[in-house]
Protein backbone atom coordinates (compact mmCIF):
# COMPACT_ATOMS: atom_id res chain seq x y z
CA UNK A 1 0.00 0.00 0.00
CA UNK A 2 1.32 3.66 -0.90
CA UNK A 3 2.16 6.00 1.69
CA UNK A 4 1.13 9.50 1.95
CA UNK A 5 4.02 12.57 2.05
CA UNK A 6 2.33 15.09 3.91
CA UNK A 7 2.67 18.83 3.98
CA UNK A 8 4.08 18.86 7.59
CA UNK A 9 2.90 21.17 10.40
CA UNK A 10 6.13 23.59 11.32
CA UNK A 11 5.01 25.35 14.08
CA UNK A 12 1.43 26.41 15.62
CA UNK A 13 1.13 30.00 13.74
CA UNK A 14 2.09 27.74 10.14
CA UNK A 15 -0.98 26.89 8.16
CA UNK A 16 0.59 26.14 4.79
CA UNK A 17 4.29 26.10 2.84
CA UNK A 18 5.42 26.00 -0.48
CA UNK A 19 7.61 23.76 -1.93
CA UNK A 20 10.92 25.09 -3.31
CA UNK A 21 12.09 22.00 -4.68
CA UNK A 22 11.85 18.05 -4.90
CA UNK A 23 14.96 16.29 -4.36
CA UNK A 24 13.95 13.22 -5.83
CA UNK A 25 11.56 12.43 -8.80
CA UNK A 26 9.24 9.81 -9.58
CA UNK A 27 10.36 6.49 -10.02
CA UNK A 28 13.67 7.33 -7.75
CA UNK A 29 14.66 5.38 -4.63
CA UNK A 30 13.96 6.68 -1.43
CA UNK A 31 15.05 5.62 2.20
CA UNK A 32 13.64 6.80 5.21
CA UNK A 33 14.19 9.66 6.61
CA UNK A 34 16.12 10.70 3.66
CA UNK A 35 15.48 14.38 2.56
CA UNK A 36 12.67 14.15 -0.09
CA UNK A 37 12.01 17.73 -0.97
CA UNK A 38 12.75 20.82 0.40
CA UNK A 39 9.21 23.52 1.89
CA UNK A 40 9.44 26.91 2.70
CA UNK A 41 6.98 28.67 5.41
CA UNK A 42 6.33 32.36 5.70
CA UNK A 43 9.04 31.72 8.86
CA UNK A 44 11.65 29.46 7.34
CA UNK A 45 12.77 27.11 5.17
CA UNK A 46 13.11 23.25 5.55
CA UNK A 47 14.19 19.97 4.59
CA UNK A 48 11.68 17.22 4.63
CA UNK A 49 12.72 13.57 5.19
CA UNK A 50 10.95 10.85 3.56
CA UNK A 51 7.92 9.27 5.92
CA UNK A 52 9.42 5.49 4.55
CA UNK A 53 11.45 3.84 2.21
CA UNK A 54 10.02 2.90 -1.54
CA UNK A 55 9.60 4.57 -4.78
CA UNK A 56 8.62 8.13 -5.21
CA UNK A 57 5.26 6.66 -7.19
CA UNK A 58 3.73 9.95 -7.62
CA UNK A 59 4.14 14.01 -7.35
CA UNK A 60 0.82 15.83 -6.32
CA UNK A 61 1.87 19.37 -5.88
CA UNK A 62 4.93 20.47 -7.73
CA UNK A 63 7.76 23.08 -7.14
CA UNK A 64 6.39 26.80 -6.42
CA UNK A 65 3.11 25.47 -5.22
CA UNK A 66 1.25 26.56 -1.53
CA UNK A 67 -0.47 23.71 -0.07
CA UNK A 68 -2.56 24.07 2.93
CA UNK A 69 -0.59 22.04 6.17
CA UNK A 70 -1.98 18.28 6.37
CA UNK A 71 -2.27 18.13 2.45
CA UNK A 72 -1.06 15.12 0.13
CA UNK A 73 1.83 16.68 -2.00
CA UNK A 74 3.17 13.04 -2.86
CA UNK A 75 2.97 8.94 -2.99
CA UNK A 76 6.10 6.15 -1.70
CA UNK A 77 4.96 2.30 -2.13
CA UNK A 78 6.81 0.26 -4.83
CA UNK A 79 6.80 -0.15 -8.42
CA UNK A 80 3.55 -1.92 -8.88
CA UNK A 81 1.27 0.70 -7.17
CA UNK A 82 2.96 3.15 -9.77
CA UNK A 83 0.73 1.39 -12.72
CA UNK A 84 -2.50 2.19 -10.72
CA UNK A 85 -1.47 5.68 -10.17
CA UNK A 86 -0.73 6.13 -13.97
CA UNK A 87 -4.04 4.76 -15.30
CA UNK A 88 -5.94 7.54 -12.81
CA UNK A 89 -3.48 10.13 -14.17
CA UNK A 90 -4.47 8.88 -17.93
CA UNK A 91 -8.17 9.24 -17.41
CA UNK A 92 -7.71 12.89 -16.32
CA UNK A 93 -5.59 13.35 -19.26
CA UNK A 94 -8.01 12.27 -21.31
CA UNK A 95 -10.82 14.13 -19.92
CA UNK A 96 -8.30 17.53 -19.95
CA UNK A 97 -7.66 16.60 -23.72
CA UNK A 98 -11.41 16.95 -24.14
CA UNK A 99 -11.48 20.27 -22.71
CA UNK A 100 -8.19 21.72 -24.62
CA UNK A 101 -9.89 20.17 -27.50
CA UNK A 102 -13.43 22.38 -26.76
CA UNK A 103 -11.31 25.18 -25.87
CA UNK A 104 -9.32 25.03 -29.26
CA UNK A 105 -12.67 24.47 -31.07
CA UNK A 106 -13.89 27.84 -29.33
CA UNK A 107 -10.83 29.72 -30.44
CA UNK A 108 -11.37 28.53 -34.47
CA UNK A 109 -14.50 29.89 -34.42
CA UNK A 110 -13.13 33.69 -32.61
CA UNK A 111 -10.63 33.28 -35.26
CA UNK A 112 -13.25 33.19 -37.95
CA UNK A 113 -14.84 35.60 -37.24
CA UNK A 114 -11.81 37.75 -36.29
CA UNK A 115 -10.84 37.46 -40.41
CA UNK A 116 -14.36 38.04 -41.55
CA UNK A 117 -14.63 41.26 -39.73
CA UNK A 118 -14.10 44.32 -41.49
CA UNK A 119 -12.78 46.73 -38.71
CA UNK A 120 -9.37 45.43 -39.18
CA UNK A 121 -8.91 45.33 -42.84
CA UNK A 122 -5.59 47.02 -41.97
CA UNK A 123 -4.06 43.91 -41.11
CA UNK A 124 -4.59 41.15 -43.82
CA UNK A 125 -5.80 37.82 -43.49
CA UNK A 126 -2.84 36.21 -44.99
CA UNK A 127 -0.72 35.68 -41.57
CA UNK A 128 -0.65 32.18 -39.64
CA UNK A 129 -0.53 33.96 -36.59
CA UNK A 130 -4.14 34.38 -34.34
CA UNK A 131 -4.05 37.97 -33.07
CA UNK A 132 -6.93 38.98 -30.47
CA UNK A 133 -9.53 41.64 -31.26
CA UNK A 134 -7.84 43.59 -29.00
CA UNK A 135 -4.54 43.53 -30.43
CA UNK A 136 -5.42 44.35 -33.90
CA UNK A 137 -7.33 47.37 -32.71
CA UNK A 138 -3.95 48.50 -31.00
CA UNK A 139 -1.93 47.91 -34.11
CA UNK A 140 -4.77 49.19 -36.39
CA UNK A 141 -4.74 52.11 -33.99
CA UNK A 142 -0.93 52.73 -34.11
CA UNK A 143 -0.80 52.02 -38.07
CA UNK A 144 1.08 48.65 -37.35
CA UNK A 145 1.05 46.76 -40.97
CA UNK A 146 0.63 42.64 -40.77
CA UNK A 147 5.08 42.73 -41.88
CA UNK A 148 5.37 44.71 -38.76
CA UNK A 149 3.15 42.81 -36.12
CA UNK A 150 4.47 39.57 -37.51
CA UNK A 151 7.90 40.74 -36.37
CA UNK A 152 6.69 41.50 -32.93
CA UNK A 153 7.67 38.61 -30.71
CA UNK A 154 4.79 37.38 -28.65
CA UNK A 155 5.03 35.99 -24.67
CA UNK A 156 1.65 34.52 -24.33
CA UNK A 157 -0.11 30.89 -24.97
CA UNK A 158 1.92 29.63 -28.16
CA UNK A 159 3.64 32.56 -28.88
CA UNK A 160 0.69 34.70 -29.52
CA UNK A 161 1.17 38.35 -29.05
CA UNK A 162 -0.81 39.54 -26.38
CA UNK A 163 -1.58 43.30 -25.36
CA UNK A 164 1.76 43.87 -23.21
CA UNK A 165 3.50 42.14 -25.78
CA UNK A 166 2.50 45.11 -28.29
CA UNK A 167 2.35 48.08 -25.96
CA UNK A 168 5.59 47.24 -24.45
CA UNK A 169 6.81 47.01 -28.88
CA UNK A 170 5.21 50.60 -29.50
CA UNK A 171 6.64 52.22 -26.48
CA UNK A 172 10.32 50.90 -27.82
CA UNK A 173 9.47 51.93 -31.26
CA UNK A 174 8.92 55.78 -30.01
CA UNK A 175 12.01 55.66 -28.33
CA UNK A 176 14.06 54.91 -30.67
CA UNK A 177 14.47 58.13 -32.43
CA UNK A 178 18.24 57.90 -33.25
CA UNK A 179 17.83 54.77 -35.40
CA UNK A 180 16.05 53.89 -38.82
CA UNK A 181 12.73 51.91 -37.66
CA UNK A 182 13.98 49.20 -39.86
CA UNK A 183 17.18 48.48 -38.64
CA UNK A 184 16.75 48.78 -34.91
CA UNK A 185 13.56 46.64 -35.06
CA UNK A 186 16.23 43.79 -34.95
CA UNK A 187 18.47 45.32 -31.94
CA UNK A 188 15.49 45.66 -29.57
CA UNK A 189 15.83 43.87 -26.22
CA UNK A 190 12.52 42.50 -24.62
CA UNK A 191 12.25 43.19 -20.95
CA UNK A 192 12.49 39.25 -18.80
CA UNK A 193 9.80 38.80 -16.36
CA UNK A 194 10.52 36.21 -13.61
CA UNK A 195 7.73 35.49 -10.52
CA UNK A 196 9.50 36.20 -7.39
CA UNK A 197 11.04 33.13 -5.39
CA UNK A 198 9.08 32.33 -2.04
CA UNK A 199 11.26 33.87 0.42
CA UNK A 200 11.41 37.01 -1.82
CA UNK A 201 7.23 36.58 -1.72
CA UNK A 202 7.00 36.05 2.29
CA UNK A 203 9.83 39.34 2.65
CA UNK A 204 7.67 41.72 0.95
CA UNK A 205 4.75 40.83 2.45
CA UNK A 206 6.49 41.46 5.49
CA UNK A 207 7.36 44.62 4.60
CA UNK A 208 4.44 46.47 3.32
CA UNK A 209 2.48 44.76 6.80
CA UNK A 210 5.07 46.40 8.54
CA UNK A 211 4.15 49.78 6.70
CA UNK A 212 0.55 49.43 6.95
CA UNK A 213 1.26 48.66 11.15
CA UNK A 214 3.84 50.95 12.29
CA UNK A 215 4.22 54.61 12.30
CA UNK A 216 8.00 55.04 11.30
CA UNK A 217 10.38 57.69 12.68
CA UNK A 218 14.27 57.46 12.29
CA UNK A 219 16.70 59.61 14.64
CA UNK A 220 20.46 60.00 13.35
CA UNK A 221 24.04 59.96 15.30
CA UNK A 222 27.32 59.46 14.36
CA UNK A 223 29.56 57.47 16.51
CA UNK A 224 33.33 57.74 17.40
CA UNK A 225 34.33 54.06 16.52
CA UNK A 226 38.30 54.43 17.40
CA UNK A 227 38.38 52.69 20.39
CA UNK A 228 35.88 50.02 19.64
CA UNK A 229 38.24 49.10 16.90
CA UNK A 230 41.08 49.18 19.04
CA UNK A 231 39.64 46.82 21.60
CA UNK A 232 38.87 44.26 18.41
CA UNK A 233 42.33 44.69 17.18
CA UNK A 234 43.90 44.29 20.35
CA UNK A 235 41.25 41.09 21.64
CA UNK A 236 40.60 40.03 17.80
CA UNK A 237 43.92 37.56 17.87
CA UNK A 238 43.40 36.42 21.52
CA UNK A 239 39.24 35.23 21.65
CA UNK A 240 40.29 33.21 17.93
CA UNK A 241 43.31 31.59 19.83
CA UNK A 242 41.49 31.14 23.51
CA UNK A 243 37.93 30.24 22.23
CA UNK A 244 37.85 29.26 18.35
CA UNK A 245 35.69 32.63 17.79
CA UNK A 246 35.48 35.51 15.88
CA UNK A 247 35.40 38.99 17.61
CA UNK A 248 33.65 41.07 15.02
CA UNK A 249 32.40 44.76 14.76
CA UNK A 250 28.60 43.28 14.97
CA UNK A 251 28.98 40.94 18.26
CA UNK A 252 30.59 44.18 20.42
CA UNK A 253 27.93 46.39 19.05
CA UNK A 254 25.59 43.99 20.02
CA UNK A 255 27.12 44.08 23.42
CA UNK A 256 26.82 47.71 23.55
CA UNK A 257 22.81 47.87 22.43
CA UNK A 258 22.02 45.05 25.01
CA UNK A 259 23.44 47.65 27.65
CA UNK A 260 21.53 50.67 26.15
CA UNK A 261 18.21 48.98 26.03
CA UNK A 262 18.33 48.28 29.79
CA UNK A 263 18.47 51.61 30.41
CA UNK A 264 15.53 52.12 27.72
CA UNK A 265 13.69 49.15 27.88
CA UNK A 266 10.54 50.48 26.35
CA UNK A 267 12.14 49.67 22.61
CA UNK A 268 12.60 46.27 23.68
CA UNK A 269 9.08 46.42 23.78
CA UNK A 270 5.74 44.95 21.63
CA UNK A 271 1.87 46.25 20.52
CA UNK A 272 -0.51 44.22 21.02
CA UNK A 273 -3.80 46.25 19.97
CA UNK A 274 -3.55 49.22 22.43
CA UNK A 275 -1.96 46.72 25.19
CA UNK A 276 2.17 47.06 25.77
CA UNK A 277 3.80 44.02 26.03
CA UNK A 278 7.41 44.83 27.68
CA UNK A 279 9.63 41.99 27.35
CA UNK A 280 11.22 41.07 30.10
CA UNK A 281 14.18 38.92 27.80
CA UNK A 282 16.09 41.28 25.08
CA UNK A 283 16.14 38.64 22.36
CA UNK A 284 18.15 39.81 19.67
CA UNK A 285 17.17 39.76 15.61
CA UNK A 286 20.32 40.02 13.57
CA UNK A 287 19.48 40.60 10.01
CA UNK A 288 21.97 38.11 7.63
CA UNK A 289 22.19 38.49 4.20
CA UNK A 290 21.55 35.58 2.14
CA UNK A 291 23.54 34.08 -1.20
CA UNK A 292 20.51 34.65 -3.27
CA UNK A 293 19.98 38.23 -2.08
CA UNK A 294 17.48 37.65 0.66
CA UNK A 295 17.45 38.03 3.49
CA UNK A 296 16.49 36.31 7.16
CA UNK A 297 16.82 37.43 10.57
CA UNK A 298 18.28 34.71 13.22
CA UNK A 299 17.03 35.69 17.07
CA UNK A 300 20.15 35.64 19.79
CA UNK A 301 17.68 34.22 22.59
CA UNK A 302 17.97 35.83 26.04
CA UNK A 303 21.08 37.47 24.47
CA UNK A 304 21.14 39.51 28.42
CA UNK A 305 22.38 36.56 29.47
CA UNK A 306 25.27 36.26 27.56
CA UNK A 307 28.76 37.75 27.89
CA UNK A 308 30.57 39.19 24.68
CA UNK A 309 32.39 35.46 24.43
CA UNK A 310 28.31 34.12 24.36
CA UNK A 311 27.50 37.00 21.88
CA UNK A 312 30.57 36.02 19.51
CA UNK A 313 29.68 32.37 19.15
CA UNK A 314 25.90 32.95 19.02
CA UNK A 315 26.14 35.01 16.33
CA UNK A 316 28.84 33.09 14.50
CA UNK A 317 26.90 29.59 14.41
CA UNK A 318 22.82 31.35 13.69
CA UNK A 319 24.86 33.30 11.08
CA UNK A 320 26.76 30.42 9.42
CA UNK A 321 23.52 27.76 9.47
CA UNK A 322 21.26 30.83 7.96
CA UNK A 323 23.28 31.25 4.99
CA UNK A 324 23.50 26.97 4.93
CA UNK A 325 19.11 27.06 5.19
CA UNK A 326 19.51 25.13 8.14
CA UNK A 327 17.78 26.74 11.07
CA UNK A 328 14.98 25.86 12.81
CA UNK A 329 11.72 27.82 13.08
CA UNK A 330 12.21 28.62 16.51
CA UNK A 331 15.41 30.54 15.68
CA UNK A 332 13.96 32.69 13.49
CA UNK A 333 11.02 34.06 15.84
CA UNK A 334 10.75 35.86 18.85
CA UNK A 335 12.41 38.85 18.58
CA UNK A 336 12.05 41.33 20.80
CA UNK A 337 14.52 44.27 18.67
CA UNK A 338 16.76 44.06 15.57
CA UNK A 339 20.15 45.45 14.12
CA UNK A 340 20.77 45.54 10.92
CA UNK A 341 24.43 46.38 9.19
CA UNK A 342 24.34 48.32 5.48
CA UNK A 343 27.57 49.13 6.34
CA UNK A 344 29.79 45.98 5.86
CA UNK A 345 28.26 46.33 2.08
CA UNK A 346 29.43 49.75 2.48
CA UNK A 347 26.12 51.42 2.69
CA UNK A 348 26.44 54.73 4.78
CA UNK A 349 23.67 54.63 6.94
CA UNK A 350 20.04 53.15 5.67
CA UNK A 351 16.34 53.86 7.41
CA UNK A 352 14.95 50.09 8.10
CA UNK A 353 11.64 49.04 8.26
CA UNK A 354 10.45 47.68 11.85
CA UNK A 355 10.75 43.73 12.23
CA UNK A 356 7.54 43.12 13.31
CA UNK A 357 6.12 42.95 16.18
CA UNK A 358 9.46 44.84 17.59
CA UNK A 359 9.14 49.08 18.07
CA UNK A 360 12.51 49.86 17.32
CA UNK A 361 15.62 48.70 14.50
CA UNK A 362 18.81 50.03 14.77
CA UNK A 363 20.75 50.53 11.25
CA UNK A 364 24.46 50.52 11.72
CA UNK A 365 25.98 52.10 8.68
CA UNK A 366 30.01 51.97 7.14
CA UNK A 367 32.97 52.94 8.93
CA UNK A 368 35.05 55.37 7.85
CA UNK A 369 38.24 57.86 8.75
CA UNK A 370 37.29 61.10 8.83
CA UNK A 371 38.40 65.07 10.29
CA UNK A 372 37.06 65.49 13.75
CA UNK A 373 37.00 68.50 16.02
CA UNK A 374 37.81 67.86 18.82
CA UNK A 375 38.52 70.10 22.68
CA UNK A 376 41.50 69.93 24.10
CA UNK A 377 43.38 71.99 27.20
CA UNK A 378 45.07 74.02 24.10
CA UNK A 379 41.71 74.65 22.18
CA UNK A 380 40.21 73.33 19.15
CA UNK A 381 42.27 70.11 16.99
CA UNK A 382 41.64 67.89 14.41
CA UNK A 383 42.02 64.37 14.77
CA UNK A 384 41.66 60.94 12.33
CA UNK A 385 39.07 59.25 14.17
CA UNK A 386 36.99 55.84 12.50
CA UNK A 387 33.31 57.74 12.45
CA UNK A 388 30.12 55.65 11.94
CA UNK A 389 26.39 56.44 11.77
CA UNK A 390 23.85 54.80 13.53
CA UNK A 391 20.53 55.19 12.77
CA UNK A 392 17.44 54.22 14.68
CA UNK A 393 14.35 53.04 13.14
CA UNK A 394 11.11 53.58 16.22
CA UNK A 395 7.37 52.68 16.04
CA UNK A 396 6.13 56.34 16.75
CA UNK A 397 2.62 54.55 18.20
CA UNK A 398 4.73 53.93 21.25
CA UNK A 399 8.16 55.76 20.84
CA UNK A 400 8.70 59.52 20.96
CA UNK A 401 11.43 61.15 19.15
CA UNK A 402 12.92 62.75 22.53
CA UNK A 403 13.34 58.60 23.83
CA UNK A 404 14.54 57.16 20.57
CA UNK A 405 17.46 59.78 20.44
CA UNK A 406 18.40 59.87 23.79
CA UNK A 407 18.75 56.03 23.45
CA UNK A 408 21.01 56.63 20.55
CA UNK A 409 22.99 59.17 22.35
CA UNK A 410 23.16 56.64 25.61
CA UNK A 411 24.31 53.75 23.27
CA UNK A 412 27.24 55.87 21.32
CA UNK A 413 28.74 56.66 24.52
CA UNK A 414 29.16 53.09 25.75
CA UNK A 415 30.46 52.71 22.33
CA UNK A 416 33.00 55.65 22.41
CA UNK A 417 33.92 54.49 25.84
CA UNK A 418 34.81 50.48 25.19
CA UNK A 419 38.72 50.46 26.63
CA UNK A 420 40.92 47.47 26.21
CA UNK A 421 39.54 46.43 30.18
CA UNK A 422 36.50 44.02 28.20
CA UNK A 423 35.25 41.33 30.50
CA UNK A 424 36.10 37.82 28.98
Amino acid sequence: MSIEIIMPKMGESITEGTIIDWKKKVGDKVEKDETILEISTDKVDSEVPSPASGTLIDIVANKNDTVDVGSVIGYIGDSSEKTDLNIKKSNDIDHNKKEVNSQEEEDDQVKTKIKTSSSFNNIKDNSNRFYSPLVRSIAKREGINTQELESITGSGRGGRVNKTDILAYINQRNSSTNFNTTDSRDKELISEVEEMDVVRKRIAEHMIHSQETSAHVYSTVEIDMTNLLKVKKEYGEIYNQKYSIKLTVTSLIIDACIKALHEFPLLNSSIDGTSIIRHKNINMGVAVALEDNNLIVPVIKSSEELNLIGICRFLDELSTRARSKQLSLDEVQGATFTITNPGVFGGLMGMPIINQPNVGILSIGKIQKKPVVKETEFGDSVFIRSMMYATLGYDHRLIDGAYGTKFLSFLSKIIESYNTNIEN
